[in-house]
């Protein structure tokens, strides 16, 4: 299931002529900083409560209230990320990519460490050269945004429904689904967060607008890192 929801909450309108400028350049430089911090931190958290029986088992004992919790925060700040200040955005994002890692120390009970490590390379690449593809291209990737927005949702009801019938071939369509989606989501984000900065720069924070967008690649980049996973993690 998908962790959060990677759209923003920015109504921006196609600009595909938009240049790669200098300005744009440094900011989508403190996006992708902000979005490595966030990543590290989760890394970091993830490892430590694995390699620490008393820690995973304190963390084991409220993984639903975590689960529920980190749901809350990534969608609070989805509402109040044009409202708040870079400090309280920053301490919003970082939160939640802590929340984050204590649930993702569970994956190192469910899956071998090569297959976790092995999907982190291939996402990583991936990751790279789509988020390259969606910065340099010269088409206007609007139009995937519907599309990609009902592949979102109906991963989301699937995802839900394998909760109850526990069916491997949805869970394997859903992780196919997962990965085109999210591979796709993150041309998309990266190409609309240089439009963002071009339409939005001078009406909000530019601090707080590269948390947001660092928010919305992190989602992007975690979530395909989980369906690749699931598509070729051996279970332990």
């Amino acid at each position: 299931m998908a962790f959060g929801s990677p759209q923003s909450t920015y109504r921006i309108t196609s600009s595909p002529d938009v240049t790669i400028s200098g300005a744009q350049t440094g900011f989508m430089s403190r996006v992708y900083a902000w979005m490595t911090a966030g990543l590290a931190l989760t890394g970091v958290t993830s490892l430590a409560v694995a390699s620490n029986p008393v820690w995973m088992h304190s963390v084991m004992a409220v993984r639903t209230p975590l689960l529920v919790g980190s749901f809350l925060l990534v969608l609070a700040f989805s509402f109040l990320a044009h409202k708040v200040n870079a400090a309280v955005a920053a301490m919003m994002f970082l939160g939640y990519a802590f929340t984050m890692g204590l649930l993702f120390s569970f994956l190192s009970v469910v899956y071998a460490p090569t297959a976790i490590f092995s999907a982190l390379a291939i996402t990583g690449g991936t990751f790279f050269a789509l988020s390259l593809y969606g910065t340099i291209t010269k088409k206007d990737l609007s139009s995937w945004g519907t599309f990609l927005f009902m592949g979102l949702i109906g991963i989301i009801i699937a995802g839900l429904v394998n909760i109850f019938v526990q069916s491997a071939a949805v869970s394997f369509v859903a992780s196919c689904a997962s990965v085109l989606v999210f591979a796709g989501l993150t041309a998309y984000d990266t190409q609309k967060l240089r439009q963002m900065h071009y339409q939005l720069s001078g009406q909000s924070s530019t601090g707080t607008l590269a948390i947001s967008g660092a928010l919305t690649l992190y989602l992007d980049f975690i979530n395909l890192f989980l369906s690749i996973l699931r598509l070729m993690g051996s279970r332990r």
